[in-house]
């Protein structure tokens, strides 16, 4: 039916993506601090270089995949974490790392959407 497109289930998926592209550029685009730590300027290095590789995926995709591609990375990336959490010490308690990790990135993203992000980009401090 006429219109339908403009307000149906796509038209969501399709803006729910466009939020996430544009905070993913935004992110990728910022200039994080100079860490004096070299261990955390290469872990903000290897979160940029995953981030990146989702977006260039999802934008790889065709349209009506996107979105698909996209609700599928954060398994891909839980299962990433689980197995390296799994080869840590378990008095450096990885699960709860992880956990911290996932709540923190979760916040990341609404704070995007509500515009106050902060730009520190220094979630391991917190």
């Amino acid at each position: 039916m006429c219109g339908e497109d403009d307000e149906g289930p796509g038209r969501f998926t399709d803006m729910l993506y466009e939020r996430y592209a544009g905070a993913a550029r935004a992110l990728l685009e910022r200039k994080s601090a100079k860490q004096s730590d070299p261990v955390i300027a290469r872990v903000d290095e290897l979160f940029s270089a995953a981030l990146g590789r989702a977006l260039k995926d999802t934008e790889g995709a065709d349209d009506e995949q996107r979105y698909a591609l996209l609700s599928m990375q954060p398994l891909v990336f839980a299962r990433l974490a689980g197995f390296l959490a799994g080869h840590l010490a378990l008095q450096e308690d990885p699960l709860r790392k992880v956990m911290e990790a996932l709540m923190h990135g979760y916040a990341e993203a609404e704070n995007f959407e509500r515009g106050h992000d902060h730009g520190d980009g220094d979630w391991h401090t917190h």
